[in-house]
């Protein structure tokens, strides 16, 4: 993003800037282990686009708008 000292300045996609791998900040990740704890992993909120995204693409594929899990041969007929 670009900004000057009020706001941000990147008001489109055409001004924003691409960051190049030698300007992208260096991560360090630590996975730490804690089995009684429960699960609030960020994987979790990828999960619907993602199903999503796939069945939009079995859809444009082949017409079929699937709306059940899993994405089996056999569910995608019924829709089909």
């Amino acid at each position: 993003m670009r900004f000057d000292r009020r706001r941000v300045t990147s008001d489109s996609w055409e001004s924003l800037p691409i960051l190049r791998f030698s300007e992208v900040p260096k991560v360090d990740v630590a996975l730490i282990n804690r089995p009684e704890a429960s699960f609030l992993g960020a994987g979790e909120a990828s999960l619907a686009p993602t199903i999503a995204a796939i069945a939009g693409g079995i859809h444009a594929a082949l017409g079929a708008r699937p709306r059940q899990l899993p994405f089996s041969p056999e569910n995608i007929a019924k829709v089909g």
